[in-house]
């Protein structure tokens, strides 16, 4: 697959295996602060379902919450993140990158609070338990590179680390060592709070 590169405005420039999905939930980071910290999720809709357009309908404010029962649960939220990584490879963008997409909820990083402000949240598609796929972590490598070259990452959590009492993605299933290997990066995922 080929490399991943963002445009000034922080979208995805177009490529094979690349999809643009605008969400209207975002806003400015406070003071255009240059985001610092990647946060690494996992999400399935219904969970454990990897399949159809549930996740991307639901950062779009337009899931049919009739349509499976468990849906019930987030008809009223309004989320988004940054970009989607699907099973099978495909990366969806909802947020450029120079905004502020709401994916951390209340959570905090080295003694500060509400994480969406200096973050850029990537969720993978799948569950705390199942492994990821190979393509994911190839595309997820990719991501992180194209990102770390457009803003100055110094940090790597999971959505468990940031927000211990709540959350509990991307899990035990994700590979941090791989992670970490594959990308070069330093990880604080397992000594910072």
């Amino acid at each position: 697959m080929p490399c991943l590169e963002l445009n000034r405005v922080g979208w995805l420039e177009p490529s094979p295996g690349t999809l643009l999905r605008p969400s209207p939930n975002h806003d400015q980071r406070p003071g255009d602060e240059d985001p610092s910290l990647l946060v690494i999720h996992n999400i399935s809709l219904p969970p454990g379902v990897f399949q159809g357009d549930a996740i991307i309908d639901f950062f779009l404010n337009r899931l049919d919450v009739s349509a499976h029962p468990w849906f019930e649960n987030i008809r009223n939220l309004h989320v988004s993140s940054h970009f989607l990584v699907r099973r099978e490879g495909t990366v969806v963008q909802f947020v450029p990158t120079v905004l502020r997409a709401w994916h951390a909820g209340v959570s905090s990083f080295h003694g500060r609070e509400r994480c969406n402000d200096f973050s850029i949240g990537i969720e993978l598609e799948g569950t705390d338990t199942l492994p990821f796929t190979e393509v994911q972590y190839a595309r997820l490598t990719a991501l992180t590179a194209a990102i770390c070259t457009r803003h100055p990452i110094q940090w790597v959590q999971g959505h468990e680390h940031i927000a211990p009492t709540r959350k509990t993605d991307p899990g035990p299933a994700f590979d941090w060592g791989r992670f970490g290997r594959d990308t070069g990066l330093i990880l604080a995922a397992k000594t910072a709070r």
